[in-house]
């Protein structure tokens, strides 16, 4: 067993996926349909749960890098799509902090919004603008355990710099969850939910 290393990769079918697309996505419609069209063919292959998301740079519509939930397959609680596509963007632009340069603004877009720890990485990651599709609400009434939120989360981004734009493409991007469910995928983690049993 090796203590040193942790290793986290997308599935194999990314990359043929990725050489067959665009990589300029100009509006926020383009760019969620990216991130639910990456969701959708995550439950398609098996390879995690119902959620896509990518990084691209704002002002181009560039795709800098995507991710998918790969909690399953990887088993790590924490390689939600969200977390891969910081870290994968991270990597691929050699900073640890995407909004250190002033000149390129980077948006992440997520298929769904995001749980308690990605919504927790996103100010610390640099991106300055939040794009969603599903609810929260939309992953719950499946089963999925969102973590716990502060209400006024969408204001405590914007108060820091973040902008955010909720319900784009929402009916396509809850679909896919809905659809995840029908399939009998797991909800993982559903054990888990705050109750009085848990201290919570």
């Amino acid at each position: 067993m090796r203590f040193s290393e942790a290793t986290l990769r997308l599935p194999d079918w990314t990359e043929t996926f990725l050489a067959n697309e665009e990589q300029l996505y100009p509006t926020a419609h383009e760019r969620m349909r990216l991130a639910v069209r990456l969701a959708q063919l995550n439950i398609e292959h098996q390879s995690g749960g119902p959620f896509g998301a990518a990084i691209f740079e704002l002002t181009t519509g560039r795709l800098v890098a995507v991710g998918v939930n790969r909690v399953e397959s990887t088993h790590c609680s924490i390689a939600h799509a969200e977390m891969l596509a910081i870290a994968i963007a991270q990597q691929t632009v050699g900073r640890y902090d995407l909004g250190s340069q002033q000149d390129l603004v980077y948006e992440l877009v997520t298929s769904t919004e995001p749980c308690a720890m990605c919504l927790g990485a996103i100010p610390w990651s640099g991106v300055r603008s939040l794009v969603c599709g599903a609810r929260d609400e939309d992953a719950r009434r499946i089963g999925f355990d969102e973590g716990t939120k502060p209400g006024n989360w969408v204001q405590s981004l914007e108060n820091r710099g973040i902008s955010v734009l909720r319900d784009v493409l929402r009916k396509e991007a809850e679909a896919v969850l809905v659809e995840y469910l029908k399939r009998g995928g797991l909800i993982y983690n559903a054990r888990r939910k705050e109750s009085p049993e848990l201290g919570r």
